[in-house]
């Protein structure tokens, strides 16, 4: 779900889920808001008749996702939303009011869910923020839930240096969820990622098994993660060349990724006699497994020389050289 003043088209382009889709094979839906329903196309998050279960913007987006998975036979069990800036306060709102929908969200520079009830109440939300305790966030999500619906699994992605939606909501939303699920208020578990990015899990100690997680940018503003480098969406406006927040919350859905999760096939490759020994061309997870390279925070090098490959996925195909034993070097040009 796109920002204030984009649309579906732009946020196809820029923010890396289009590439996401091809490698892991997922089905995307975009939602996308009219002038005529708001001047900024911004979606309604702050109105409570468009963030009711069975009314308004929520369920025109809720049918929009059940016609998808109905038409072309999709995994009900496996539905995800995700959105920037108004788009993330709407994830949230979704994943409050249809939970039986939505198996997760990742709500990317947004807002607690029933942070405003108005216009008004929205820019205050936005910032300087509102500050209300633990347990009063996460009541207004139970306000919300469906009577016996589990809580989703949530991701929240937030810069640190993001003047327009301040941090302090980033945090509010990761406090409000973690009280939903009744965990405590520290992390099991955290990891580093690329782009200054912190990743913080609760009730799980990594990104497979936690029900919340959250990814701090550091020096970040106001937009959706992006890294260009990798093939992870492009730069622009709202669109920030970090870190790929695409790859790292599908693996956190667990429906593929940087890495983590069961690995979409690929082939392996016979090894060849290359100048200088074995040369094998596979991609880069086949690598790790087969002990040619390893893996260090999503990423892959060569065992011995070192040598950066890239993402460490299934998509990504280097050729390596065993140039003596155990040591394995990086070969631009192919076996």
């Amino acid at each position: 779900m796109h920002g204030c003043t984009q649309d579906a088209a732009t946020y196809h382009r820029n923010s890396g889920w289009a590439a996401q889709a091809e490698e892991s094979g997922l089905a995307l839906v975009y939602a996308e808001q009219r002038t005529a329903n708001n001047a900024n196309r911004c979606f309604n998050w702050f109105e409570p008749a468009d963030v009711a279960r069975g009314s308004g913007e929520v369920r025109s987006v809720a049918s929009m996702v059940e016609h998808a998975v109905a038409r072309h036979g999709l995994d009900a069990g496996r539905v995800f939303v995700s959105g920037l800036s108004a788009g993330g306060a709407m994830t949230a709102e979704l994943l409050a009011a249809y939970p039986d929908l939505f198996a997760g969200g990742s709500i990317v520079a947004g807002v607690p869910v029933g942070c405003a009830s108005g216009m008004l109440d929205a820019f205050t939300c936005m910032n300087p923020g509102r500050t209300l305790t633990p347990q009063e966030w996460g009541d207004r999500v139970r306000a919300k839930l469906p009577d016996g619906a589990d809580p989703p699994r949530v991701a929240v992605w937030h810069g640190t240096a993001d003047h327009t939606v301040v941090p302090a909501n980033g945090r509010a939303g990761v406090a409000q969820w973690v009280n939903v699920w009744g965990l405590p208020s520290s992390p099991d578990g955290a990891e580093g990622l690329p782009g200054s990015t912190t990743a913080e899990y609760y009730g799980g100690g990594g990104s497979a098994d936690a029900a919340v997680a959250s990814f701090s940018v550091a020096g970040m503003g106001h937009g959706t993660p992006v890294d260009p480098a990798s093939g992870c969406g492009t730069a622009g406006a709202h669109f920030l060349d970090t870190v790929c927040s695409t790859g790292y919350t599908a693996r956190f859905w667990g429906v593929g990724g940087i890495s983590g999760g069961e690995p979409t096939e690929a082939p392996t490759e016979e090894p060849t006699e290359g100048p200088s020994g074995a040369c094998v061309t596979a991609s880069n997870y086949d690598h790790v497994a087969q002990g040619r390279a390893e893996h260090r925070q999503g990423r892959a090098y060569a065992l011995g020389s070192g040598d950066p490959l890239g993402l460490w996925n299934t998509a990504v195909r280097t050729s390596l050289t065993e140039s003596s034993p155990d040591h394995w070097d990086l070969t631009p040009g192919g076996c």
